[in-house]
């Protein structure tokens, strides 16, 4: 599986893997996540204008995308209910979506955020229970509930390679 920054023809296909993902939270009794217009290809090309926006890629097909930055993020920056396993520099990853579930194309889009950071955090919806089970799966713990910049609460993992 190759691991790439997005490009302007990749956008078509992320729109419908976007769609996919929205469509499979609703099914699996996450309603809630994800159930405005965003994320979608606009959403995909401010990540590809910023440098942050990836695509998994097999025999030239999309599988997944998502992002990931070495930024930080604001709304990590206050935790509650636990704390981050460390204030060292991390990496981030968003908005991460794959065309089929249950494949494991999750965890190569994390091992190749740790092949560029020892440090990442992410977070969920409380609902969204197929990719906390990914998340644990991986090694992240749960540290606490962090709130969006709209006020929803969000489930904060951090893991720690080497």
């Amino acid at each position: 599986m190759l691991i790439r920054k997005t490009t302007e023809a990749d956008l078509p296909r992320i729109g419908e893997i976007y769609e996919n993902a929205k469509r499979f939270m609703r099914e699996s009794g996450n309603p809630n996540q994800w159930n405005s217009a965003t994320p979608n290809i606009d959403t995909a090309r401010a990540d590809m204008e910023n440098g942050v926006g990836y695509v998994a890629e097999e025999d030239g097909k999309i599988l997944a995308v998502f992002m990931f930055s070495l930024d930080g993020e604001p709304t990590y920056d206050k935790i509650y209910g636990g704390e981050w396993l460390s204030d060292e520099p991390y990496g981030v990853i968003h908005r991460v979506a794959v065309a089929e579930q249950g494949k494991g194309i999750i965890g190569y889009c994390i091992d190749e955020c740790f092949s560029l950071c020892h440090n990442l955090r992410i977070d969920t919806h409380r609902d969204n229970l197929p990719m906390q089970h990914a998340l644990l799966k991986r090694g992240f713990q749960y540290c606490g509930i962090i709130y969006l910049e709209n006020g929803d609460e969000r489930l904060a993992y951090q893991k720690i390679n080497g």
